[in-house]
């Protein structure tokens, strides 16, 4: 196989990405101003976090990755598969795990710098999921025993530990990435129906015994039961959503973001760029983010190999499934989770490795049978 690389990367992707990126970083701008200013005495803290430690080693993770040949990870698989593990089991370790004043114990921190990293995991274990689906054949996957048993194992097991440090969100991502690639792979439909009667169960057990599950569930269905309690959050952002009506009050003129509105740097960033935005230009952001998931979706068809295929095919359901819960969140359609809003939303860990997991598509599309 050629060595590829980025020079020979999908170009259309490549633009779309960038679009992308380029406007998350002037969104972030004006959502993260008056809490960087109040907390930081510099409108312009997050901004800055966001490009030293997530957009200039996201871009460096991007640039290697697209020019290491992805068929390089299938034989890391287990390696990865371990990696992952271990990396969900550190943050439980006593003086290396942190919530960081949260309800979820989801960081390692080292000196001044945190890390979250079940956001590595999502790329690790994809590896691991790409490889093990590779292996096996068309008989294994139809074969509940062959197919559906072991992966249904191997991801209690991540699933297990991520609720142990309270990160459903992640979670549900990390689900909803495997099973593109088991959709992918050729899986029966049936096996679908029962993850989904499984996940219903599991998320009825979740709300059942969960009290803080419980309320959010509540305040989902019933937002104006408790506005100032534990529906604070979504009434703020259905507000700010509304206020902004079809053209927006226009850019670095949100009013939510003034301390109203929790996470306007973070999980609701998109209701913020719906205030000052409004439908029109929100619509457009959405055209520009949609086209760019519908480019590597093609780019999976295009794929040399079923590895390359399975890669291209996790990567972008985990962008857009990530994409379609946070901002099903901000509008109301779906409970808020904290799932953050992927390549838009502060946070330098999500970012650097969700730049880093499109390097990789980036290379699989400068193998593919057309670029």
């Amino acid at each position: 196989m050629a060595t590829g690389g980025i020079f020979r990367a999908d170009r259309t992707f490549l633009a779309l990405l960038g679009g992308v990126v380029l406007f998350g970083l002037v969104l972030l701008a004006s959502a993260s101003g008056p809490t960087g200013f109040v907390k930081f005495d510099d409108s312009y803290y997050f901004l800055k976090h966001q490009v030293i430690f997530g957009l200039v080693p996201g871009i460096i993770g991007f640039l290697i990755a697209a020019n290491v040949p992805y068929a390089t990870y299938r034989r890391f698989a287990g390696i990865m598969l371990i990696i992952s593990l271990f990396l969900l089991i550190s943050v439980f370790i006593p003086g290396l795990g942190s919530d960081l004043g949260t309800f979820a114990k989801q960081w390692i921190v080292i000196g001044q710098f945190s890390v979250q990293p079940s956001e590595i995991v999502k790329l690790t274990f994809l590896f691991y999921i790409a490889a093990w689906m590779e292996k096996r054949t068309e008989h294994d996957l139809k074969d509940i025993h062959g197919g559906l048993i072991p992966l249904m194992i191997v991801l209690g097991i991540v699933m297990g530990l991520l609720l142990l440090g309270k990160d459903t969100g992640t979670m549900g991502i990390i689900v909803a990435m495997s099973l593109g690639v088991y959709f992918v792979a050729g899986a029966p439909f049936r096996y679908f129906a029962m993850f989904g009667g499984a996940g219903a169960l599991l998320m009825f057990l979740l709300i059942k015994f969960s009290p803080y599950r419980a309320a959010r569930f509540m305040t989902f269905l019933h937002p104006e039961l408790d506005p100032k309690g534990i529906g604070y959050h979504i009434n703020q952002s259905l507000l700010a959503v509304g206020s902004g009506g079809f053209f927006g009050r226009g850019y670095g003129h949100s009013l939510q973001k003034f301390q109203y509105l929790p996470e306007v740097a973070g999980d609701s960033i998109f209701a913020v760029i719906a205030e000052e935005l409004g439908f029109v230009l929100t619509t457009a952001f959405l055209v520009l983010y949609v086209a760019f998931i519908y480019r590597g979706l093609r780019l999976a068809t295009q794929a040399p190999d079923a590895f390359g295929r399975y890669l291209i095919a996790g990567v972008m359901t985990w962008v857009g499934a990530q994409a379609f819960v946070n901002i099903g969140a901000m509008v109301g359609i779906l409970p808020i989770t904290g799932v953050p809003l992927p390549l838009v939303s502060y946070g330098g860990t999500a970012l650097a490795v969700t730049l880093t997991a499109l390097g990789v598509v980036a290379n699989v599309s400068s193998h593919s049978k057309q670029t």
